[in-house]
């Protein structure tokens, strides 16, 4: 459940953020360029992909901060007296040097009955290795070093920057599909009279919706992608 939970809020994240550079861009007119001489694909799918890629790596930039802020990861201070605490820190440590990292992941827990861990961070240079307090409690040193080497590896073998460059195709592939798709249904709503130019509320608002409902399958990708990984 923590792990649905986690990955569900970064895709939130993502979908937030892709909005709010859609929403932006639209505001400050780039679409009234994008649309001056009818439909131009080549210029879409530039926007598109800058601005999809975009919001995946701002996604990426916060994860490390909004993993702490969101499931509550307290870092484990070098002058713990807790046992577990130390074993778990220095596990992690030895396991990301014998991975070949360089500079030793921020160690942390959170509070939950749940047994889970979970490795994110922009960088391998600045990642977060955090585990629940029930695995801690439930499981034995070798099995909390398995589960501790897991993590390691995913930082060592760049998964995060893998899945926001999938993100990032997603998103670009959402805003693009979805500006195709409004774009056709302003071109129905229009009388043959109307000369008005395309970018209008009512094409900015059909964008939008469509984004939102387009995201919500793309994200389900992601998703079972990142489960697959795991």
């Amino acid at each position: 459940m923590q792990l649905v939970k986690r990955i569900g809020f970064f895709l939130a994240l993502n979908l937030v953020i892709v909005l709010t550079l859609s929403t932006v861009m639209s505001l400050l007119g780039v679409n009234r360029y994008l649309y001056a001489n009818g439909l131009n694909l080549t210029s879409l799918a530039i926007y598109c992909l800058v601005w999809g890629f975009g919001g995946a790596f701002i996604s990426l930039a916060l994860s490390r901060v909004m993993a702490k802020w969101t499931m509550g990861v307290q870092l484990v201070n070098d002058n713990t007296y807790d046992a577990r605490l130390v074993e778990l820190k220095h596990t992690v440590h030895e396991l990301s040097r014998q991975a070949g990292l360089k500079v030793m992941p921020e160690v942390g827990y959170y509070e939950s009955p749940d047994l889970n861990a979970f490795a994110t961070g922009p960088t391998k240079n600045r990642s977060l290795v955090a585990v629940s307090t029930g695995l801690l409690r439930s499981m034995n040193r070798d099995e909390v070093r398995g589960v501790l080497a897991h993590e390691v590896a995913h930082i060592a073998n760049g998964d995060m920057v893998t899945m926001t460059l999938l993100q990032g195709v997603v998103n670009a592939f959402v805003m693009f599909l979805a500006r195709i798709v409004a774009y056709g249904i302003t071109q129905l709503m229009r009388g043959d009279e109307d000369e008005s130019p395309v970018g209008g509320f009512a094409f900015y608002a059909i964008s939008f919706v469509l984004e939102l409902v387009f995201m919500i399958f793309g994200s389900m990708i992601v998703a079972r992608f990142s489960r697959w990984r795991e």
